[in-house]
């Protein structure tokens, strides 16, 4: 019988509600720039990489700046609007509530490190989470399963003892390809996106104990 022994954390929309900052940004970004998207086009993106979405959105709207240029664009943005986001709602004590039983905790999340580590340190998140990956510490972002088995590789666990907390479809579609369990919280920016071969789907943290999450694996 294989145990579950850790847990891996997408962060935007899992652990911090800012989705509709990354949203606000890269809109107003594209559309400096001579472009524009719809909602769905964006909802596409969800979860993937900075470098991934705006090569397609460079090229589909022949934008001037360099891809490169408008990440860092785009982080610097991201970095001046930390002090308006917030954890989502019951995380906090779910993250301690896995830690005190012993768990690993791992951190994948498709956005930079800088913003990674930003938001880290303003919940005190090192406390509780033992490996850290972002966008940058990979070479293929999700829907690609790298960043999830790299940080099971990292934590020295076996890809089919973590479970992955994602919010996206393109999470969902890593964490499955990378063999992991996964449960989705679905929240206000997940759209029509298709997240139903996720193993559990909750509306909130609040709703689900670690015994659910155990009884996955039973």
């Amino acid at each position: 019988m294989i145990l579950l022994k850790g847990v891996i954390f997408d962060m935007d929309g899992v652990i911090v509600d800012s989705e509709p900052i990354h949203v606000e940004i890269e809109k107003e970004l594209l559309e400096r720039f001579g472009g524009k998207m719809n909602d769905e086009e964006h909802a596409s993106f969800i979860g993937t990489t900075d470098a991934h979405m705006w090569s397609i959105l460079k090229e589909k709207y022949n934008l001037k700046p360099s891809v490169k240029e408008i990440i860092n664009m785009k982080r610097e943005m991201f970095l001046n609007s930390i002090d308006k986001i917030e954890l989502i709602d019951g995380v906090l004590d779910f993250i301690k509530g896995l830690h005190e039983r012993g768990y690993k905790l791992g951190l994948a999340s498709s956005n930079n490190r800088k913003s990674v580590m930003a938001i880290v340190e303003k919940f005190h998140l090192d406390k509780y989470i033992d490996v850290i990956m972002s966008g940058e510490d990979v070479n293929n972002g999700k829907p690609n399963p790298e960043i999830f088995l790299k940080t099971a590789k990292m934590m020295n666990l076996k890809p089919a003892s973590c479970i992955v907390i994602e919010d996206a479809e393109n999470g969902v579609r890593a964490a499955k390809a990378a063999k992991m369990k996964c449960i989705v919280i679905k929240g206000h920016n997940i759209g029509h996106q298709d997240v139903s071969s996720a193993n559990l789907i909750i509306e909130s943290f609040k709703e689900i104990t670690l015994d659910q999450v155990e009884a996955l694996y039973i």
